[in-house]
């Protein structure tokens, strides 16, 4: 047994704690950019609560509320200028995994210049950031507990993760209250993301034994407790366990990396603009069944967390999971179209060939073409 393990991410977890967020930002200075969407936090009041928290703390704020769905390169730019140019001494991240990834990226391009995609594909390095302070409102991406922030590029299409560690948030305030105004589809999609982090980190070819712990107990609470949610029979202790499975699969996949199919979804949102949970949902299956001859053992695990007897029923046991959830869902039904696999198939290898070359069985372009043309 041979493993490093290396996260300094200061966690704050449990309901109600959204209350600490003026004190926790108080001690990185006086003035921050507040990330955000632009409907979900107004709507719920949250936005103009933190704010409040904020002023009361000494802290003024600055509001970048021009996020989207799946973050683009050019909006983190414009964030970071605005944080130059205002002077601010941290970043706040206030929403979902988009906004989270976006003000890791804005938090990274405030202390650094140049381009950031030259960032993104390491040809040229930096371990510089403002401060990061992250609360989720959304239990799926898990960025509140890692080194990672995804971007699309406008221009080609490319959707890959600036990575380091000055981006692990310098606080995280995790509070399973914020999660009950997601929407149902909301709910399900960013559920069946962070039960993908944690499958896939245990099956990853990087797993060793703490992320094995994070990346079980993740799966086992995500899918005893995630249908109830979704049915609208959750209790605070089931608000918990999503949250704390959404966070453990962010943590397990800085440290074991996610695999084949973040490297197939990414491609298609991307290009297609997919909801990236609904999108994993339509890959997974296809991808589990031709896998399971490089992790036998671990396929059967997940499957019976899941409800099924062995390696043999693993995709069909996520199957049954999608359809509890209303995901039973393809690529063609979410825009992508038959010409497209092409461009995909060589753009997975292009943009996450790290993840691809994790997978148990790697898989070669034709092979990807195959799978990509089973989950149309």
């Amino acid at each position: 047994m041979n493993f490093n393990y290396y996260l300094p991410v200061n966690l704050k977890f449990g309901s109600g704690r959204i209350t600490e967020l003026g004190t926790t930002a108080a001690v990185y200075g006086k003035k921050a950019l507040l990330v955000t969407g632009k409907h979900s936090t107004k709507k719920s009041g949250l936005l103009d609560r933190a704010c409040v928290l904020l002023q009361e703390a000494g802290v003024e704020t600055i509001v970048f509320d021009q996020v989207e769905a799946n973050p683009l390169t050019t909006t983190a730019e414009a964030g970071a200028e605005i944080a130059k140019r205002e002077q601010c001494e941290m970043v706040i991240g206030l929403g979902g995994g988009s906004i989270m990834d976006a003000a890791k990226s804005i938090a990274f391009l405030a202390k650094n210049d140049g381009d950031i995609s030259d960032y993104i594909f390491q040809k040229k390095f930096s371990d510089e950031a403002l401060p990061i302070i992250e609360v989720p409102t959304t239990c799926g991406t898990g960025s509140e507990g890692n080194c990672f922030s995804v971007l699309t590029n406008p221009e080609n299409g490319d959707k890959k993760s600036l990575r380091c560690n000055a981006i692990v948030p310098k606080a995280s305030i995790i509070d399973p209250d914020l999660m009950k105004t997601m929407p149902k589809g909301v709910l399900a999609s960013v559920g069946f993301d962070a039960l993908c982090h944690c499958m896939e980190a245990y099956v990853s070819r990087a797993a060793q034994p703490l992320t094995d712990m994070m990346a079980l107990e993740g799966m086992h609470r995500i899918a005893e407790h995630l249908p109830k949610l979704y049915k609208g029979e959750g209790t605070k202790e089931d608000w918990e366990a999503v949250t704390w499975g959404s966070t453990l699969g962010g943590m397990v996949i800085n440290t074991a990396g996610v695999t084949a199919p973040h490297a197939f979804e990414h491609p298609a949102s991307g290009l297609r603009n997919l909801v990236h949970g609904r999108g994993l949902a339509a890959v997974v299956p296809a991808i589990t069944e031709a896998s399971i001859s490089g992790a036998p053992e671990k396929y059967a695990v997940i499957s019976r967390i899941l409800g099924g007897k062995d390696e043999n029923d693993c995709a069909d046991s996520i199957r049954a999971f999608l359809k509890k959830l209303d995901l039973l869902v393809t690529l063609s039904e979410q825009g992508v179209k038959e010409e497209d696999i092409d461009w995909m198939s060589e753009n997975s290898w292009k943009v996450s060939k790290g993840s691809l070359e994790l997978h148990p069985v790697v898989f070669d372009v034709e092979t990807i073409k195959k799978i990509y043309r089973k989950s149309m």
